[in-house]
């Protein structure tokens, strides 16, 4: 990688989503990137050139920000996180019907919750037409 904008641009060929955490003046604090794939969450926060960490945890994971479970993880200069990332194997596909069910639901801006499914399936469809 030779810059940081191509690893930037990598993550997000992966699928990678980002969002920019802001002060109450509007000044970027960190450059938040999140993956949810193959049961797993990966979660990329760069807040300088040598201040990023980066970690994968399972995708049912109650509170991202401060997992019970870590998959991996790496704090580092921000050109060394982002490659760490992408030289993360994907995790073998598991069977996705028995996978952690719900969905992520936003609190305040910024910020989101996972909310887990609890209800059972439908053994017929609804119809909501009158």
């Amino acid at each position: 990688m030779s810059d940081i904008t191509e690893g930037l641009q990598a993550l997000m060929d992966r699928g990678f989503r980002f969002t920019h955490a802001r002060d109450s003046d509007g000044e970027i604090l960190a450059v938040v990137g999140i993956r949810v794939h193959h049961e797993v969450i990966d979660l990329v926060q760069l807040y300088g050139e040598d201040d990023a960490d980066a970690m994968r945890i399972p995708a049912d994971e109650p509170d991202i920000l401060f997992p019970s479970t870590v998959l991996h993880r790496i704090s580092g200069r921000a050109a060394e996180v982002v490659e760490s990332v992408l030289a993360l194997p994907d995790p073998l596909p598991q069977d996705t019907s028995v996978g952690p069910k719900g969905c992520w639901v936003p609190t305040a801006p910024g910020r989101a919750r996972w909310l887990p499914a609890t209800g059972s399936a439908l053994a017929e469809p609804v119809s909501l037409a009158s």
